[in-house]
């Protein structure tokens, strides 16, 4: 773990971030959304995406000893409204496999955590695919479910949990 720094992402780390994002949706969710959605994902599409991201929202990496993102997370303020007992949003953290199950997840979420805080935010949501073996991680640290939807992702339904957190102090 000491090889891993976490760090505010730069404009230039938008290629590293799409390249975790669509790895991680292709192993992630491989067997649940459609393979040929997971085929057209595009790291020069997401890349294009992210750029726009860094400048709109704070996102954190997670890079190796080689200087290479392996995870990234993003959060900010609840986007839907819907939710008033949940001011704060995790919008999204995607770590490659093989570095998953090694307390990266938890740094990475530590991060927006503590910007949501610097926003005198205190709870958060996060909404993942129910199949999505990442829901006994947001579980693990104290995540609820309060809502499941139905989305459409490459002409499958499938549903999306939201998982929140009253307090974000008791987000470990």
């Amino acid at each position: 773990m000491s090889e891993i720094l976490i760090r505010k992402a730069e404009i230039e780390d938008a290629g590293g971030i799409a390249k975790v994002h669509v790895d991680s949706w292709r192993t992630t969710y491989k067997g649940i959304v459609p393979d040929d959605f997971l085929e057209s994902l595009s790291y020069e599409n997401r890349e294009l995406i992210w750029k726009k991201g860094i400048n709109e929202n704070n996102v954190y990496i997670a890079e190796n000893k080689n200087g290479q993102v392996i995870g990234f997370s993003t959060g900010g303020i609840e986007r839907t409204g819907k939710y008033e007992a949940y001011t704060g949003e995790l919008y999204a953290i995607y770590i490659l496999k093989e570095y998953q199950g090694k307390g990266i997840g938890r740094l990475l979420v530590k991060s927006v955590v503590d910007d949501i805080k610097n926003k005198n935010l205190n709870s958060m949501l996060i909404w993942a695919i129910e199949e999505n073996p990442a829901c006994r991680f947001y579980e693990a640290l104290g995540g609820k479910k309060i809502d499941t939807e139905e989305i459409e992702i490459g002409g499958k339904n499938l549903s999306e949990v939201a998982y929140g957190w009253d307090d974000i102090a008791d987000c470990h």
